[in-house]
C-alpha cells in the first residue's frame, strides 16, 4: 500500500452515524472536542460560517460545499459569526442514524453528513499527521463526497447485510477524497505529512519506509531515493513533516508495532524482529519513548479498553 492508505487503514474506522441539521434564522452553536471522531459534511442549500479551533480563519460554507474535520477539534458553525454561540447539548441529543436536528426556525439551511470515530491507542498520533479542515469547492469532487455522505445516510437508515463493511468502505473513500483535494487545492502551505507524502522528493523516500519499516535505513540511504544530499534532505524532511527522517522511521515502526500489540496475539519478541529489531530491549526503550508506554503496558491497556 502507499503511505495514505497505510495511515488510514490503522484508523480502522467504526462507530458510524449519519444525520442531518436543519437552521434558519440568525443562529451560532459550538461544538465540543469530538473525541477521536472525523466528520464529513455537504452543504444541500443555503449557507453558514465554519470556525474550527486552531485555524485562524473562519470559512464561508456555501450549497454544494463539503468539508471533512479529520481531527476532532472544537469547532462552530454559524449564519454570523458575531453572534454568541450557544452549546450544541442545547440542540443536539444523544445521535440517532438518519435523525434531522432543527436549529431555530429551520427552513433556511441544510446540512448533511456522516461521522465515524477511529480506534486503537495509536489513533491520536495519526489524526494528528491529517489537517484540522478540509474544504471542497470543486463540484466534480463535491459529487463523489456527497454521493459517499447520502450513500452512507442509507446503509445505516435502512441496515441490510453487509452494510457495516459498506460503511466502513465509504468512510475510508471519504477521506482519500477530501485529503487528495486537500493537496492539490493547498499548493502554497506545503508544509505537513500529507504534502510530503505528496512531494516529488520526499515521497519517494517516505514510501519506501512505508514499503520496508523493518529495513535498516539511515539518512543517506533515504536521501539518495529523494534525489537529494543528505543535508538538504534532511532539512526539507524537518521543515516540511516537523521532525527527522530517523524520527520518523522510529515513530512509524512503533505505531505498527501498536497495532499488532492490539489486534494480534503476537509476542514482543516477534513484533520486534519483524520491524528490525534485534535487541527485544531496544524495541522496547523506543516502543516507550514513542508510545508513552512499554509494549506490554500498551498491550494490557488495549485489552482493558476491549473489555
Amino acid at each position: 500500500m502507499d503511505p495514505l492508505s497505510d495511515v488510514l487503514s490503522l484508523l480502522k474506522p467504526r462507530s458510524y452515524v449519519s444525520a442531518g441539521v436543519e437552521a434558519g434564522g440568525a443562529w451560532s452553536v459550538q461544538f465540543p472536542a469530538q473525541n477521536k471522531l472525523i466528520k464529513c459534511y455537504a452543504v444541500v442549500s443555503g449557507e453558514c460560517w465554519l470556525a474550527v479551533e486552531g485555524v485562524p480563519e473562519a470559512v464561508h460554507m456555501r450549497k454544494g460545499d463539503c468539508f471533512v474535520l479529520p481531527r476532532g477539534r472544537p469547532f462552530r458553525l454559524a449564519s454570523d459569526m458575531t453572534l454568541p454561540a450557544e452549546p450544541s447539548s442545547n440542540y443536539f441529543p444523544p445521535p440517532r442514524p438518519g435523525a434531522v436536528v432543527k436549529i431555530k426556525d429551520g427552513g433556511e439551511f441544510f446540512l448533511v453528513g456522516s461521522r465515524f470515530g477511529v480506534s486503537g491507542g495509536h489513533s491520536e498520533t495519526l489524526i494528528g499527521m491529517l489537517p484540522p479542515i478540509v474544504h471542497i469547492r470543486s463540484e466534480v469532487e463535491q459529487a463523489a463526497l456527497r454521493w459517499a455522505v447520502e450513500r452512507m445516510m442509507q446503509e445505516l437508515h435502512d441496515p441490510e447485510p453487509g452494510g457495516s463493511l459498506i460503511a466502513q468502505h465509504l468512510a475510508h473513500m471519504m477521506l482519500v477524497q477530501a485529503l487528495r483535494l486537500h493537496v492539490k487545492e493547498n499548493g502554497s502551505n506545503r508544509t505537513g505529512w500529507l504534502f510530503a507524502v505528496a512531494d516529488k522528493q520526499l515521497g519517494p523516500a517516505i514510501g519506501a519506509i512505508h514499503a520496508d519499516p523493518a529495513y535498516r535505513w539511515t539518512l543517506p540511504a533515504l536521501a539518495e531515493r529523494a534525489c537529494m544530499s543528505r543535508s538538504a534532505f534532511a532539512l526539507k524532511f524537518r521543515e516540511t513533516v516537523g521532525s527527522s527522517p530517523m524520527e520518523y522511521v522510529t515513530r512509524w515502526r512503533m505505531l505498527l508495532a501498536g497495532d499488532k500489540l492490539e489486534n494480534s496475539s503476537d509476542p514482543v519478541s516477534a513484533i520486534s524482529l519483524s520491524l528490525g529489531y534485534e535487541s527485544e530491549s531496544a524495541f522496547s526503550t523506543a516502543f516507550k519513548r514513542v508510545m508513552g508506554s512499554s509494549p506490554r503496558q500498551y498491550a494490557r491497556s488495549c485489552t482493558q479498553q476491549a473489555g
